[in-house]
């Protein structure tokens, strides 16, 4: 039984190729509408300066996500001397990570509008 339901969508995967294969593009898009826009560009340099954008934003939540957890440990940390100076530790440094990243940002940006300039 499975296989004679295995030949028959085999089969019939095969004729519906057979009869697309031919097919125009244009006739597909007339089928299914127009193919949408994904976006992207067509210069090397945007693409980059869009990827390494992106990637500081990720890093920038990142750090945020990193303030958030060492506040909460801080606040659970019941006056432990140890855990508290690691967490505020922590929280330094990763508002100083912060600080970098949008300076970084702030750079990437100006540049590329410098170099498209």
């Amino acid at each position: 039984m499975l296989n004679s339901i295995r030949n028959t969508t085999l089969r019939a995967s095969a004729i519906a190729f057979c009869i697309t294969a031919g097919t125009p593009i244009a006739a597909v898009a007339g089928l299914f509408g127009d193919v949408p826009e994904i976006g992207g560009s067509e210069d090397i340099e945007t693409t980059i300066t869009e990827i390494v954008i992106n990637i500081l934003g990720l890093m920038a939540l990142v750090a945020v996500i990193v303030i958030v957890i060492a506040g909460v440990r801080l606040v659970i940390s019941q006056g432990e001397q140890e855990a508290v100076e690691k967490s505020k530790k922590t929280i330094l440094y990763a508002v100083v990570g912060l600080i970098i990243i949008l300076l970084a940002q702030a750079i990437v940006s100006f540049i590329a509008d410098f170099a498209t300039a």
